[in-house]
Order: structure tokens, then C-alpha cells, then sequence
């Protein structure tokens, strides 16, 4: 497999795209430092963070930005060339977020519901997905897509399977009142494009969420949006909905970037609401190829809800969160035997893209193999005093 070209993995109208971002230098004190994109070239600001919860917060966001002066690194291709090597070179990217608590919401397309379902009454095991997903459709028998989360008519269906045994805890965060908003990961431990994601070593049914993520600032202002990938243990998961955190939080198992593209007059809110995700995974030792894609417009819950049921009076973020807003994609395509349906193996690329946003590219490796996550706030602390 090639690696992906600057065209591939960057906006399509990056001439008009304010994007922000992470890298790691060397020197004399190495370290993280924030960037921008101006005129192909990247540039730091870090002097305007010093972290990207910091930069967030301003109120003249675009302006501070589009008017920030720093050093020059390199080129935007430079970057991008050095962020997909084996052994990366500096600078390269990094997860884009930095101290922001990092919340993911689940349960949100209708189609990831059903697949949820299967999870659970399937224990975990994938050769029994296919007739249960036959026998869940024929006793749900309605479009959810078409029913408002918490609507009266939500609450009739309720009733109607409870009545038929087909409730289950993830009917109810899918067409109930109340979202799923969960913690993916840990400050600083997302990866970022072209690092490997990690499968905990005990998953044998896996695969990867395809998802538009906001960055949202502590006030709950949405400031722009980047793409992520919530690495999934199918099996875990299925055997007990109590195993979410051992299904979700693990070495390596969340991925975000490339950059965080801010709002402005030419993305917005509505552009997220209107936005394609495509998610394409290609195996190196099997030549195997899977596509499929997400439409944001056939999200059941809008993404501003989304926020306000993350952070509010009930609950606040002194450093702003980054809030993964679900997938509508759960590959069921069989790759190793009929029936088996699809799970990872270790070297697949995953590319996740949408032309506002750019292309998220990451390897599959094990979590337990890769890399070890050893910067936390405490060095991140160190590093900035040190600077």
C-alpha cells in the first residue's frame, strides 16, 4: 500500500480551511508544540496555547488565529511524508486535542443500534450474528431512523417490545430520552494520523468507528470538528455492556486528526450535519478491501443535543472535552470464513475521510505490542515550564 498523498489526506478546499493541530518536535526541549496551515507551510503557534484547550478558549478564535506569527517547520506535504514512516520523523503529527477529556457518544444511528443488539444477545461470539440480525429486524419490524429519540412514538415502541421481550439496554440510549456519552479515552493518550491503533490482545470480533469528532471549548462551544476512530472490541462489549471501558479504553485505541478544522463562514455546525464519512480498510495479508460510508444526516440525535447532554449544569469541562458523535458503520462483510462476518487483522490500514475534514490513516496493531503510553499531563507540565 502507498502511502496517501497530500490531496488524499488534507481538505478539499484547504485553501479556505483554518486548521489547527499537533506535532512533536525535537531540540532542545522536545516536546509537543501547536500548528497551523498557512500557505502550505505549518507553522507554530504554540505561543498562543501554549495547549490547544488554551488556543480553543479564545474568544476571537479565527482571528488569533488567521493573524498568529510563529516559526516555520515545514512544508504541510513534509508533515504529512513524515507523519506515515514506520519510524516517524520530525515533526509529525499528533492527536490534534491535548488535556480535553475525551467523550464519545454511542448508540446513535439506527443501524449501529441493531448492531449493538447483536453484540449483546450474541455474548460476544460472531457466528451468531447473522440469524440474530435477521430475527431482530423481523421483531422490531419499523424504520428506527425515522423515530425521535424520546418521542411518544419511541416510548409506544418501548412498551410494544417490552411486552415482546425485545427491550434491551441499548434500545433504550438509542430511542430513549437519554444519550449514551461515555469516557473513550484519557487526556493525552488519543493517537494521532499515521500512528498504529491498538486491539486489545483478547479481542477476537473487532473493527473501527468511523466518526465525525467535535472540539468543544469549556463554556460547551463547539469551536470545530476533526474525524476520529473509536476502536471497537465487539466481543467484549457483547459479552457484558459492564466491559465497556475494557472494550474502548485500552493502548492505542483511539485515534483523532489529522487537524481540528475551526469554524468559520465556510464550515460550520451545518457542515457536520451534512457531512459523508467514508471509512475504506485494506488488508496486507489477505488483499482484503472493505468501503462503506456514514451520512451525518441520518445521525437520530443532532450534534448540538449531542454536547448538551455532555456538559451543562449537571456536569462541567475546565478544559473542554472532544466529543466523538457516533457511527451508523459496523462492517458485517465475512472475511475469514461465511457467517464469521468481519473482524481486524493486525497490519490492516483504515482510512477515514470526508472532504471537509481531510483523511484519518492509521495500521492495526496489538495494544500490547505497540508503543506503551508514557506522556502524560505531569511531562506535558515539565515540557511547558521547560520551554
Amino acid at each position: 500500500m502507498q502511502a496517501l498523498s497530500l490531496m488524499d489526506t488534507l481538505p478539499t478546499d484547504l485553501n479556505k480551511a483554518l486548521l489547527v493541530g499537533r506535532v512533536w518536535l525535537e531540540g532542545n526541549h522536545p516536546g509537543p508544540a501547536l500548528v497551523t496551515i498557512s500557505n502550505g507551510q505549518v507553522i507554530d503557534i504554540t505561543a498562543f496555547g501554549p495547549t490547544m484547550a488554551d488556543l480553543l478558549e479564545h474568544d476571537d478564535l479565527q482571528a488569533v488565529v488567521e493573524q498568529a506569527e510563529g516559526p516555520l517547520l515545514c512544508s504541510v506535504e513534509e508533515l504529512i511524508e513524515n507523519s506515515q514512516l514506520s519510524q516517524p520523523q520530525v515533526p509529525y503529527l499528533l492527536a490534534p486535542c491535548d488535556v480535553q477529556a475525551v467523550k464519545a457518544c454511542g448508540v446513535t444511528f439506527a443501524v449501529s443500534l441493531l448492531e449493538r443488539m447483536i453484540e449483546e444477545q450474541a455474548g460476544g461470539d460472531p457466528a451468531r450474528a447473522v440469524k440474530l440480525r435477521d430475527d431482530l429486524q423481523a421483531l422490531i419490524g419499523t424504520d428506527l431512523s425515522k423515530i425521535a429519540p424520546g418521542s411518544e412514538e419511541a416510548m409506544s415502541l418501548k412498551k410494544a417490545l417490552q411486552a415482546r421481550g425485545g427491550w434491551s439496554q441499548y434500545m433504550e440510549v438509542g430511542i430513549g430520552p437519554d444519550a449514551e456519552v461515555f469516557t473513550k479515552a484519557q487526556p493525552l493518550s488519543s493517537v494521532g494520523f499515521g500512528t498504529p491503533v491498538g486491539l486489545h490482545p483478547s479481542s477476537q470480533w473487532n473493527n473501527p468507528e468511523p466518526e465525525i469528532v467535535l472540539a468543544v471549548d469549556s463554556r460547551g462551544q463547539v469551536r470545530g470538528a476533526t474525524l476520529g476512530n473509536d476502536v471497537n472490541l465487539r466481543d467484549v462489549e457483547g459479552r457484558s455492556a459492564l466491559l465497556l471501558g475494557k472494550a474502548k479504553d485500552n493502548n492505542a485505541s483511539c485515534s483523532i486528526g489529522p487537524f481540528i478544522r475551526l469554524f468559520d463562514d465556510h464550515f460550520t455546525i451545518d457542515s457536520v450535519r451534512n457531512c459523508q464519512v467514508s471509512l475504506r480498510i485494506e488488508g496486507v495479508d489477505d488483499d482484503f478491501l472493505l468501503q462503506g460510508k456514514s451520512d451525518m444526516r441520518e445521525i437520530s440525535r443532532d450534534p448540538l443535543d449531542l454536547v448538551q447532554q455532555t456538559i451543562g449544569d449537571h456536569h462541567q469541562y475546565p478544559d473542554g472535552f472532544m466529543l466523538f458523535l457516533g457511527t451508523m458503520f459496523s462492517p458485517i462483510q465475512d472475511r475469514d470464513g461465511e457467517g464469521q462476518g468481519f473482524t481486524h487483522h493486525l497490519g490492516d490500514r483504515v482510512t477515514i475521510a470526508t472532504p471537509a475534514l481531510g483523511a484519518l490513516v492509521n495500521r492495526v496493531g496489538r495494544s500490547d505490542q505497540l508503543p506503551p503510553w508514557t506522556y502524560g499531563i505531569r511531562e506535558l507540565m515539565r515540557h511547558l515550564a521547560r520551554r
